[in-house]
């Protein structure tokens, strides 16, 4: 039995079927006997949709009031999750950043973690329940709603994964893991079954965000075990090591878009 977190992001939860979905996925992993934890970003382009909801009243947002805003997607998904979950037999409960103690600074927009107090988050798995989590979001430490920036979702997941000691922090993408070539360009790419963390962290910050940079960075200073995996097969495809992989010569290329100015 594992104590698992896995994080799916807007692209994997974009349609009530896809929802539907990762719920059947989830009952099989949980009738297998593991504990599971779920970090949930807004479906689709609903962040994207309340921002320039927020544009059309004003240029220039209150980034107090705009964090207000952007909070409702996470809490739209998760209770839709939940929902999903319990229809089907698996007992489930949502939480929000705030609920769940996802603390932060006061940084409207682009906040820093500081602390997850997870002694609800904890209950709910101890009656065995699957516990539903908001990316993106938390409390300030003077009780504001905020939002943690680009990325969020990942940090959420992963911070969350090492403040409950988890034996794996799965984030689920639309991809089968990372690759060493752009596969829609190379047939000869393959896909990387392990890579280091520190390796990582250097294609990611190269340009390749696969996962957030700051969740990375969370990662190998908490040592949380961290995979990526596909959210429409289930399967796991990269696990990221925190030992040296030894690698020698290019391991990686970055797929970049080029932009040329016109002269």
């Amino acid at each position: 039995m594992s104590l698992i977190v896995r994080k799916y992001g807007g692209s994997s939860v974009s349609t009530l079927e896809k929802i539907k979905s990762i719920a059947m996925q989830i009952k099989t992993i949980y009738e297998n006997g593991n504990r599971l934890v779920l970090v949930i970003s807004a479906m689709g382009d609903t962040t994207d949709e309340l921002l320039s909801s927020a544009r059309e009243i004003t240029a220039n947002p209150d980034k107090r009031e705009l964090d207000m805003l952007l909070s409702i997607g996470e809490r739209k998904s998760i209770s839709l999750m939940s929902l999903a979950l319990n229809a089907i037999g698996v007992p489930a409960v949502s939480f929000t950043g705030s609920q769940i103690g996802i603390i932060t600074d006061d940084d409207h927009g682009n906040a820093c973690i500081l602390e997850v107090r997870a002694n609800r988050l904890l209950e709910a798995l101890h009656e065995n329940k699957v516990v539903v989590i908001a990316g993106y979001q938390g409390v300030s430490i003077h009780k504001e709603i905020t939002t943690l920036g680009r990325g969020g979702t990942d940090t959420t997941a992963v911070a969350v994964a090492a403040a409950i000691n988890a034996d794996f922090c799965e984030l689920m993408k639309d991809v089968d893991g990372l690759y060493n070539l752009p596969p829609k360009y190379f047939k000869e790419a393959y896909l990387r079954e392990e890579v280091s963390i520190d390796e990582f962290l250097e294609i990611a910050a190269s340009g390749a965000e696969l996962i957030a940079k700051d969740a990375t960075q969370i990662a190998k200073a908490k040592n949380v075990k961290l995979a990526i995996g596909n959210t429409f097969t289930g399967k796991i495809g990269t696990i990221i090591t925190n030992h040296d992989m030894n690698v020698v010569g290019i391991s990686q290329v970055i797929e970049q878009k080029c932009h040329f100015k016109q002269v």
